[in-house]
């Protein structure tokens, strides 16, 4: 007990708008299931976050599932980890009105992810696409924990969480801890086989640019022969994100799945050429994701089981949600309930 409270917390979600991808799992999940050991990890399906676009509900509820499913199967052990759903922890959505309230309007409208799912969704530019970077910050804040693996494009949302919490802070004294992103190195930034400038995407609309963890070997396989290289003429495998992002796209995944070394990738496939670099980066990522998929489809067929993973879930992220909540609420000026 006394290592348990010697940990350090850490917390992370990914909206269930989408199937995982490879890019969720080698930038993301991969990495939370070794940090078990090490950190009181808090992890959940944010669905909250996810009907910012509109959502056809029952596949909303079938992705939730299936998210904790490949969660389990991607090796978040839900006796390590606390697995939950978001929406089952209502401290979350009341966090979240709270910190509206202390987020500027300024600085809501300059978030990047705002403008762009603005043009994206010019139909739809609701309050929640505005306003949910106070709810991130909620879903943070609220588990006080020490680090938040995040990826490179939600740095900015973690700073601005830094920003509502020092604001809050100064006005009500040491209620919130400031925590650090973590962004792990390798593979933390997967991109779209078919457009290597752009992050390989849940809800891209161009299926082949992305591998989700569910295809099949034949639609893994077909995704990279498929996979943009470079249109240079050496076809020789060489990393330079700048000017091969095609290939350096690729030899990043290739490492990821192998755990080799991008001097050692590089020396395997000298004078090999593209052609028989994509096959084999395709046969790494089949043979990682094979035992992923495999279980995964084992657990969504025993729905007690992830019954009894999210209940205990949000029963004990709630119980850490509410400590904050109702310091957070005496501090504001509530009535106690």
């Amino acid at each position: 007990m006394a290592e348990e409270m010697t940990k350090k917390r850490m917390l992370s979600g990914i909206k269930p708008s989408g199937d995982l991808t490879l890019g969720s799992y080698l930038g993301a999940v991969k990495n939370w299931a070794e940090l078990a050991e090490d950190y009181e990890c808090f992890y959940f399906m944010a669905d909250l976050h996810a009907i910012t676009v509109r959502q056809n509900p029952a596949d909303l509820r079938r992705r939730t599932l299936e998210q904790l499913a490949q969660y389990i199967a991607c090796g978040l052990d839900p006796e390590k980890n606390t697995l939950f759903i978001q929406s089952h922890v209502r401290q979350h959505a009341e966090l979240g009105w709270v910190l509206n309230c202390y987020a500027m309007f300024g600085e809501l409208s300059r978030m990047t992810q705002f403008k762009d799912k603005s043009a994206k969704n010019a139909d739809n530019i609701n309050g929640g696409l505005f306003t949910y970077p106070s709810l991130m910050a909620a879903d943070i804040l609220l588990y006080q924990p020490d680090l938040v693996p995040v990826g490179d494009d939600q740095k900015q949302h973690v700073e601005l969480c830094h920003t509502i919490a020092r604001r809050f802070n100064g006005i009500y004294g040491d209620v919130f801890k400031l925590p650090e992103p973590f962004v792990p190195k390798v593979g933390a930034r997967i991109m779209s086989l078919t457009n290597p400038t752009a992050k390989m995407s849940k809800s891209e609309n161009e299926d082949t640019g992305r591998v989700l963890l569910m295809d099949s070997p034949d639609t893994i396989m077909r995704q990279f022969k498929r996979a943009i290289t470079d249109s240079d003429t050496e076809n020789c495998v060489h990393f330079d994100r700048e000017n091969k992002p095609g290939v350096s796209n690729l030899m990043t995944i290739y490492a990821a799945c192998t755990g080799k070394s991008f001097d050692e990738i590089q020396a395997e496939f000298a004078g090999k050429g593209y052609g028989v670099f994509k096959p084999a980066v395709g046969e790494a990522v089949v043979e990682t994701l094979r035992p992923i998929r495999e279980e995964a489809t084992r657990l969504m067929k025993d729905k007690a089981y992830l019954e009894s993973v999210y209940r205990d879930g949000a029963e004990k992220a709630g119980f850490v949600a509410e400590k904050t909540l109702r310091k957070v609420y005496k501090k504001v000026g509530f009535v106690p309930r």
